[in-house]
């Protein structure tokens, strides 16, 4: 199994620091979401490939990483495509070294993130699908179905051109301010439940998957950033603050969190 992570962590790093070259030359952050999406479908086939084994629940678990995969990576790929530019690279991708560490970063969480599905596809022991198994992959669809339709809720919300200048706060949005990272969280949770069924002592680190998805998203680089910007932008409207008093951050129904 050593062996394995080994050779999925170097190929991570060795797709990513190729894409930092490519970027930095061409100064552009374009395809930055979309070769790391890629990278997870990428690791998710050549450890279970590399694992030599190919049972049921490690092609199940494969394919619902490569479904995820494609559906986010196109849905990232398109949307900065049309808007030009993220802003989360202003300031970074003029600066060569920075811009490493961002590439670098993306590395670690494709790893990190990936782990549990790493495990499983280099676990050469099998037991048949369980319980532990449906439930992971039921929380896995439950997340899926979230973040594909929050996506899209919002991407048809910024169409409309009478809601130029307007937040969302319909649909999904309307019980969680941002239900799309609530998706994501499901989703690996889910994978590493199902993922559990077969691991056993040190393997059950790996829960450190959902885990740094969650810390990433709610306070490094997804929801405080956003947060920062939608007050920037419409702090003054008593209407998103009534939004804010009323709406859960992340989770529904919760109002710390």
């Amino acid at each position: 199994m050593g062996g394995v992570l080994t050779r999925c962590a170097l190929t991570d790093l060795g797709v990513q620091w190729l894409g930092w070259a490519a970027a930095a030359a061409l100064r552009t952050e374009r395809f930055y979401d979309l070769a790391g999406s890629g990278t997870f479908v990428l690791l998710a086939h050549l450890s279970r490939l590399w694992g030599g084994t190919g049972h049921l629940r490690q092609n199940v678990q494969t394919g619902l990483v490569t479904v995820w995969g494609l559906r986010l990576g196109t849905f990232l790929f398109l949307r900065i495509l049309k808007e030009g530019q993220d802003r989360r690279f202003n300031n970074v991708r003029d600066n060569p070294g920075t811009f490493f560490v961002y590439w670098t970063m993306q590395a670690l969480w494709v790893f990190v993130t990936l782990l549990p599905t790493l495990i499983l596809n280099s676990e050469r022991r099998d037991k048949p699908l369980g319980a532990r198994d449906y439930v992971g992959w039921g929380i896995w669809g439950l997340g899926f179905a979230t973040e594909a339709i929050a996506d899209q809720q919002k991407w048809n919300f910024k169409q409309n051109p009478d809601n130029t200048g307007k937040f969302i706060q319909s649909g999904l949005w309307a019980h969680s301010r941002h239900p799309n990272y609530l998706g994501e969280i499901l989703q690996w949770t889910g994978l590493f439940v199902s993922a559990s069924s077969v691991m056993r002592g040190p393997h059950y680190l790996s829960v450190v998957s959902p885990v740094f998805v969650w810390f990433l998203l709610r306070y490094v680089s997804g929801i405080p950033i956003l947060e920062k910007q939608a007050l920037q932008k419409w702090g003054g409207d008593p209407s998103f603050q009534n939004y804010i008093r009323n709406t859960p951050l992340l989770w529904p129904g919760l109002r710390f969190q």
